[in-house]
């Protein structure tokens, strides 16, 4: 067994802007809990944890509420082990489209500690394959890998490693989310998107990126930012795990997750 702090905020603190898909005015507010992490929206109360995701099409959607995986992004680099966050809309604010936001205004706010949780170290290694992605997750040091592959397609192969605790603030937290450019047609006519402008996401092109970006490997390094937020729904910090992803998305994050908590 290997004992971690539990950690809440120290007080409230509201998240504001536009859903990231909706596009429509949405707030998230985090408040200090104690019963592990959980999100609501009225009297709808739901933990987050993998049996309680109901869809993972472009995002992570818990219950009803869509697009947490930034927010449990940050709450992971974090240590955040308890928080209730109450949503007025039914997704969450897209901010800058990545988890910076996030993660400064909970830096900032500060955490408590109000006890402690064990997890089991070491546990059964957990593999989740499906064609060509490939998720391995073992009780390790904290080291994480994700390998974003193209094939002929640019920009081709992008490999990002990082090493919690880290400094998630600057390599990881920034990266935001992105489309290629021949899905954009496809996303706007799901009513995708709307939330999202050039400066809080960007679009890989056929031979490069069409608008700025603030890393050269940044779809890799948002990529991670995902996975880290999707795995951390089985409740085991990120600082424990060795992982390493190759092509995953929400669907096999979370699938992975329910694996990695089934296993602890």
């Amino acid at each position: 067994m290997s004992r971690f702090p539990r950690k809440t905020v120290r007080e409230c603190t509201e998240f504001e802007g536009k859903g990231l898909h909706s596009g429509e005015p949405t707030t998230a507010t985090v408040h200090p809990g104690e019963s592990g992490i959980v999100f609501f929206s009225g009297k709808t109360r739901t933990p987050a944890v993998p049996e309680n995701v109901t869809d993972t099409s472009r995002c992570t959607r818990l219950g009803e509420i869509s697009t947490i995986e930034h927010l449990m992004s940050a709450f992971a680099a974090l240590g955040v082990t308890d928080a209730e966050v109450e949503v007025t809309g039914a997704e969450l604010p897209a901010m800058d489209g990545c988890a910076l936001a996030f993660f400064e205004g909970l830096k900032k706010l500060g955490l408590q500690e109000i006890g402690e949780r064990e997890v089991p170290l070491p546990f059964e290694r957990v593999f989740h394959v499906d064609g060509e992605v490939k998720i391995a997750v073992s009780s390790g040091q904290g080291l994480w890998r994700y390998e974003f592959e193209c094939g002929d397609r640019w920009p081709g192969s992008q490999h990002f490693e990082f090493s919690f605790p880290g400094d998630y603030g600057v390599e990881v937290a920034p990266a935001r989310t992105f489309a290629f450019e021949e899905e954009m047609e496809m996303v706007r006519a799901a009513g995708l998107g709307r939330g999202l402008d050039a400066t809080t996401a960007f679009v890989i092109g056929r031979t490069g990126y069409v608008n700025e970006t603030r890393f050269t490997d940044e779809p890799a390094r948002h990529k991670l930012l995902d996975l880290v937020g999707d795995l951390y729904l089985s409740g085991i910090p990120p600082v424990f795990l060795n992982v390493v992803s190759t092509r995953s998305g929400h669907r096999h994050n979370v699938a992975a997750a329910a694996k990695l908590r089934q296993s602890a």
